[in-house]
């Protein structure tokens, strides 16, 4: 299998399921919402909002963040929406689950997307440390 990616290929309407089991077994999560990649100046901007149900809670929720990308660094500098660095995903091979960390003090985020069955997508978050401990795995398809 041999592909590439780009930044543009992310633009447009994204519909996502999303679900958040805690290491303990107490937080048991599920999103569904949508994510839109709107062309910006600088990248993309990525609007995410939808429908949160946490442990028999349902709530509205929304995340922002800016996608930045080199074409001939096959990257993505993914940002808080205020500018702050968050991660990069490398897009120079695809196929082979890039992998990124974000340390947040005290805890630490593992993410691990999967391309492989593009334009599905997944992107898998480890989280551990004294305040956080969990996984996400949140599965996007198109909705354009």
């Amino acid at each position: 299998m041999g592909f590439s990616l780009k930044l543009a290929d992310f633009a447009g309407v994204w519909q996502i399921d999303r679900e958040i089991r805690g290491f303990d077994g107490k937080l048991h999560g599920e999103f569904s919402g949508q994510a839109v990649f709107s062309e910006v100046s600088s990248g993309l901007s990525y609007v995410e909002a939808g429908t949160l149900l946490s442990n028999g809670t349902r709530m509205q929720a929304e995340r922002r963040y800016l996608w930045r990308g080199a074409p001939q660094e096959r990257k993505i500098d993914v940002r808080f929406d205020d500018g702050r660095a968050f991660h990069e995903i490398d897009l120079a091979t695809p196929e082979h689950a890039p992998q990124a960390r974000h340390f947040c003090d005290p805890d630490t985020y593992v993410v691990t997307y999967d391309f492989r069955n593009w334009p599905e997508w997944v992107a898998r978050w480890r989280v551990t440390g004294p305040r956080k401990s969990y996984v996400m795995v949140s599965r996007y398809s198109r909705a354009d």
